[in-house]
């Protein structure tokens, strides 16, 4: 093969791979829920496909689609590992969903921040069969041909994780009822205003400030009404008088950023239903934050 030749397979290589990327992006983001992770599992797809016999490939997507899931199977597996030794909650990394709503998928599936949490009790293989499913829209079949297993456990690794997030989560509202709750309890919040964030939180309520260790967030949840609204009526005085709040968009849900003296310092997002606010979650790791907000200044 000539220079010239080599040169124009890899252009097509690029062109291919480029065309995969969202996809591709998307897929691990929602298997690792981390958006440095993904980036790491899509730059390692790129080194394999530049570095693979393209010439027998039929389908570059598919076949990028797979090494990118299966990459990301194996690293989830040594990230629980990791997880498990996190200091306080673990929450999964904001990513801003404003330009691609549905982030690479069919649908915008496994998305929210609050599916994705509960997504990481479920192991890497059910987690993946349950994303490429559910937001990709791909056959048992190819979901199978992916995972090297057959079509019926496919199918039961798929059921098992939805029975996991049926059990462990009630029908989320629509998006403008989300927004308002969400104004609803920022102002009860800033204002310490503790009959007003009883109202709108549900009974078995629980906040989870994600810090990663850092001084200020609590290292453990705080779990129903009674101590979630008095926990955030006691810090309310010391939080919000200096802080600067953004509305944004974080995994497909309104969410508020929270920054104090020119420094971003946390993303406040909730999880609602019909009963009210059944999660707060408060990302403030700094390492978590940094790829969010630079993404949305980009």
């Amino acid at each position: 093969m000539s220079a010239g030749d080599d040169t124009g397979s890899l252009d097509q290589a690029t062109r291919e791979f480029v065309a995969a990327r969202p996809r591709l992006f998307g897929i691990a983001y929602r298997v690792l829920g981390s958006s440095v992770e993904a980036e790491d599992i899509v730059q390692d797809a790129w080194l394999r496909w530049q570095n693979t016999d393209r010439s027998g490939i039929q389908d570059p997507g598919a076949f990028l689609a797979t090494v990118t899931a299966r990459l990301a199977i194996n690293y989830a597996q040594s990230a629980r590992m990791r997880r498990e030794a996190y200091t306080g909650p673990w929450l999964p990394e904001p990513v801003d969903t404003s330009v691609d709503p549905q982030l690479g998928a069919e649908r915008a599936e496994a998305l929210d921040l609050a599916v994705l949490f509960l997504l990481e009790k479920l192991n890497p293989v059910e987690r993946a069969a349950y994303v490429l499913r559910e937001a990709f829209d791909y056959p048992y079949k190819r979901i199978a041909d992916i995972l090297e297993t057959s079509e019926a456990n496919t199918r039961q690794l798929v059921s098992r994780a939805r029975k996991h997030l049926t059990a462990e989560r009630r029908e989320p509202v629509d998006s403008a009822a989300h927004r308002r709750l969400l104004e609803v309890f920022l102002t009860a919040a800033q204002t310490g205003s503790l009959s007003a964030l009883e109202d709108v939180l549900a009974a078995d309520v629980v906040s989870y400030a994600d810090g990663g260790g850092m001084r200020g967030a609590s290292k453990i949840p705080v779990v129903g009404r009674p101590h979630v609204s008095k926990y955030l009526v006691a810090f309310a005085p010391r939080f919000w008088p200096q802080a600067d709040v953004r509305w944004v968009e974080a995994n497909g849900s309104p969410s508020v950023l929270i920054s104090a003296d020119g420094n971003t310092v946390a993303l406040l997002s909730i999880d609602v239903s019909a009963e009210g606010i059944e999660r707060i979650m408060w990302v403030m790791n700094p390492a978590k934050l940094a790829p969010y907000v630079s993404s949305l200044d980009s």
